[in-house]
C-alpha cells in the first residue's frame, strides 16, 4: 500500500519527490491556498509556507485518498495550495480519481 507522512519540517523538493515515488504523479505546490499566482520555493519548508492560524502537523497520506480530498487536507492543515498532477506533469488530476490512479494516468 502506498503511503508517505509529511510535517512541517519537510521541504518542498522533497514532499513532490516521495509523492512521486509513492503515487507516480506529480504534484504542484503554491505559495497560496487558492492555487493562483507564483509555485512555492523548492527550499522552502512547508512550516515555512504555514498560513496564519493554521495548525500544521503531520500527515499520513495514503493511495486510496482522493486527489481532492488530499489538495483539501494539505489546504486545510498549512493553507497552502497543491494540485496533484498526470506523471509528466502535463494535465491536472481529476479531484474525484485516487492518488494511486492519477499516477496512471
Amino acid at each position: 500500500m502506498a503511503e508517505f507522512k509529511l510535517d512541517g519540517r519537510m521541504k518542498v523538493k522533497t514532499l513532490k519527490a516521495n509523492f512521486k515515488k509513492e503515487f507516480g504523479a506529480s504534484l504542484r505546490v503554491y505559495k497560496s491556498e487558492s492555487c493562483k499566482g507564483a509555485f512555492a520555493d523548492d527550499d522552502a519548508t512547508l512550516a515555512a509556507l504555514r498560513a496564519e492560524g493554521k495548525k500544521g502537523g503531520e500527515l499520513t497520506v495514503g493511495g486510496n485518498l482522493r486527489v481532492g480530498n488530499f489538495e483539501k487536507k494539505i489546504a486545510e492543515l498549512y493553507g497552502i495550495g497543491v494540485q496533484v498532477a498526470n506523471a509528466d506533469d502535463s494535465k491536472l488530476a481529476d479531484n474525484d480519481i485516487t492518488l494511486v490512479a492519477a499516477g496512471k494516468q
